[in-house]
């Protein structure tokens, strides 16, 4: 049962947010701090710098010899069923395209595990529900923000050759040449490959995973040195993130850029989507109890600020992405305890 105690600890992790958010937010539209330039060099500090030391540092935390597999296959049968769905609407739908795939993916895949997730498992579900929460956001890093950085640097180098081939039409001379090309597959996963192999991130998700099954398998850990040198960088990742939301925000037109309607889709996505196909997924991989009902509730935490970091960055609808993840945080709490509520009553 959630106690009085237990809503103030989940409200007691929001509030550090928000201050950061409003922070961010004054920084410009009261106090003329910040300008664009700005925002744009603070949200690659944390993406280049912070986040590779927070995966890090998490990352080589978890125990891999003691995960529960079953959850995880779970989890990724949830995400095949969206990415199955979004691949034929991309492809075959005539208003699909890839930038809203990756949106949509992003939406229904990153939550906001660490600082939300921890302390509302807690009041939910202490033991199990926090082990799935860990997981979860492992899995996270490991999986489908890889994936979703290699489908925005496939769009991004895709855009980027058919803007080149048309500047060269244009000085050329050649406007009857068809506007439709398409790059050839290898030049565009050229591109790819090798602005990835420069990616900080990629690299501290397989030095993360590799120290885990070394360590954990021998049973020594990092020397203190060198836990306090990351975890300097890695506990500024949140702080960061949510100041830059601020920043960027306040430098749009209308608070809530994206639209009301786009917002709302985007909350449903993540608050009724991702739960939906991850109990399919604990379903089909055989879930039941306690560890079956955590799961679904993990599924409906929050949006995570990594996926305004990545959005940003790549510059696919982060102000859709911003008003998402700040508007997810704020409604969670209710949204979560009614998830609740009804496990209760179908347990």
């Amino acid at each position: 049962m959630i106690e009085w105690l237990d809503i103030y600890k989940v409200i007691e992790a929001m509030m550090p947010l928000y201050l950061a958010l409003g922070l961010g937010y004054g920084s410009v539209k009261w106090w003329h701090k910040l300008s664009a330039e700005h925002c744009d060099a603070i949200n690659r500090l944390n993406y280049f710098f912070v986040l590779p030391f927070f995966t890090f540092d998490f990352i080589s935390q978890v125990n891999p010899y003691k995960m529960n597999y079953l959850f995880i296959c779970g989890d990724l049968i949830a995400k095949a069923i969206i990415g199955f769905f979004l691949t034929l609407w991309a492809n075959f739908y005539s208003k699909g395209n890839l930038s809203w795939s990756i949106t949509t993916f992003s939406f229904c895949s990153l939550t906001n595990a660490l600082v939300m997730g921890i302390p509302v498992m807690n009041a939910v579900s202490p033991q199990v529900g926090v082990d799935l929460v860990i997981q979860s956001l492992a899995i996270q890093f490991l999986i489908w923000s890889i994936i979703i950085q290699f489908m925005m640097e496939f769009k991004n180098a895709k855009d980027e050759i058919m803007a080149c081939e048309g500047a060269n039409q244009d000085l050329e001379g050649n406007n009857n040449a068809s506007k439709n090309t398409t790059p050839s597959l290898g030049s565009v996963m050229t591109i790819v490959w090798t602005k990835l192999s420069k990616n900080p991130n990629f690299y501290a998700c397989f030095l993360g995973i590799m120290w885990s099954l070394v360590a954990d398998r021998w049973h020594f850990g990092l020397p203190n040195i060198v836990k306090e040198c990351i975890s300097i960088m890695s506990k500024a990742g949140s702080g960061i993130g949510m100041f830059t939301i601020g920043v960027f925000v306040a430098m749009q037109q209308k608070i809530m850029a994206g639209g009301t309607g786009v917002i709302i889709f985007g909350l449903f996505l993540r608050f009724f989507i991702g739960p939906a196909t991850m109990t399919i997924g604990s379903f089909l991989v055989g879930l039941h109890g306690n560890v079956f009902r955590a799961s679904i509730l993990q599924a409906a935490l929050p949006p995570g600020i990594a996926s305004f970091v990545l959005a940003k960055e790549y510059g696919v609808h982060p102000e859709i992405v911003s008003a998402v993840v700040i508007i997810g945080i704020l409604v969670s709490l209710p949204i979560m305890i009614a998830y609740y509520a009804i496990s209760e009553l179908t347990h």
